[in-house]
């Protein structure tokens, strides 16, 4: 393998580098005022993303440099680790509790999100069992049945946090992988019925599920509850106009957004960026999942296309998934925009799985 390297795909490189230098300037303009307010520093959010971004560089850098094939060894220990790990986090006393799901392990405001490490590990996994030259996946019983089983394992642990945006993520990702490898469309077309029923259970279970979808459909019904965050949201998105109010000039970052930082941050870009700020975000997005499809397309084996394609993907519908609910075309998910918003699991292992893409890049025809 290590004859046929040469350098990684300089648009994707840039992209990444780009998009990761627009959220650390966004992450300390959202996340300024609410910093300095609870701490007492407008420059905390900031800092700590500093930290993880510097930890996912390395990160990063280290996975575009090894021999990709090598990652095949570690899918299984790391799927079985990841496992553990959302078995570890629903136990009382271990997991911490933020934002009403326990989907957190650690000490303090330091902590990892198990949940975000099974997304990496399913797709890993994932290309090493379709990537196999016997394996069929156009039959139900021996071939897409067990990967399903799978996938649904990790779905249900990740909802008994429970954490459907993540959930959502890893499972869309996945589903697309499944999709590539060859499996009929009859099935994939039966399993999605069987899937809306299973959302609509979900959604019924929980009664703030249901007041989120109800915000969805007409947030003025709740203005001050579930419809509040994309009352804001849409507030702060309406005035930047085509340019913007002005980097840091944002309105809604003084507590009318919740977490600006967070979920929300394309909200506050929108406003203080405009339309322009927001398209060159998106384009910068497109030319990241262009790019890296080229590379899934361009491997010369099985298990690097796949790896290839569940990364974009994750990234895909995670950008997806953000931007819809900002915007108000989804229900509020819960799910950060990657390499933008503030968050060290998410943005560390976002980088790491990027990494592995600027690897397979190298491999590309």
């Amino acid at each position: 393998m290590n004859k046929s390297r040469h350098a990684p795909d300089i648009w994707l490189l840039v992209s990444i580098l780009s998009l990761l230098a627009i959220g650390m300037v966004m992450v300390y303009s959202a996340g300024s005022v609410l910093g300095f307010r609870n701490y007492g520093d407008s420059f905390y959010f900031v800092k700590r993303q500093l930290l993880f971004a510097g930890m996912g560089l390395c990160a990063m850098f280290f996975f575009a440099r090894m021999d990709y094939p090598v990652l095949k060894r570690f899918a299984r220990p790391l799927l079985i680790v990841c496992f553990a790990l959302l078995v570890l986090v629903l136990i009382p006393g271990i997991g911490v509790v933020r934002g009403g799901a326990r989907s957190w392990l650690g000490i303090s405001s330091f902590g990892i999100q198990p949940s975000e490490f099974m997304k990496m590990g399913m797709i890993l996994f994932l290309a090493k069992w379709l990537g196999q030259d016997d394996y069929d996946i156009s039959g139900f019983t021996r071939g897409l049945l067990p990967p399903l089983l799978l996938i649904a394992s990790a779905f249900g642990l990740i909802m008994l946090q429970p954490d459907l945006g993540t959930g959502t993520v890893m499972f869309g990702a996945a589903l697309m992988m499944i999709f590539t490898a060859g499996a009929r469309m009859k099935h994939l077309l039966s399993l999605g019925a069987v899937g809306i029923a299973g959302f609509v259970g979900l959604v019924a279970a929980a009664p703030y599920r249901l007041q989120r979808i109800t915000a969805f459909l007409d947030p003025w019904s709740d203005p001050l509850g579930a419809g509040y965050q994309i009352i804001q949201s849409l507030y702060a998105i309406g005035p930047g106009g085509l340019g913007g109010l002005g980097l840091g000039m944002s309105r809604q970052k003084y507590s009318y957004v919740p977490e600006p930082q967070t979920d929300f941050i394309f909200s506050i870009l929108a406003e203080e960026l405009g339309f322009i700020g927001g398209l060159i975000v998106l384009l910068l997005f497109l030319i990241l999942i262009w790019r890296g499809m080229r590379v899934a397309m361009s491997l010369p084996d099985r298990f690097g296309s796949f790896l290839a394609v569940g990364i974009v993907c994750m990234v895909a519908v995670q950008v997806v998934i953000n931007i819809g609910v900002v915007i108000g075309l989804m229900p509020v998910t819960g799910i950060t925009l990657p390499l933008i918003s503030y968050g060290g699991s998410s943005l560390t292992l976002m980088l790491t799985a990027l990494g592995i893409l600027l690897n397979l890049s190298r491999y590309a025809r």
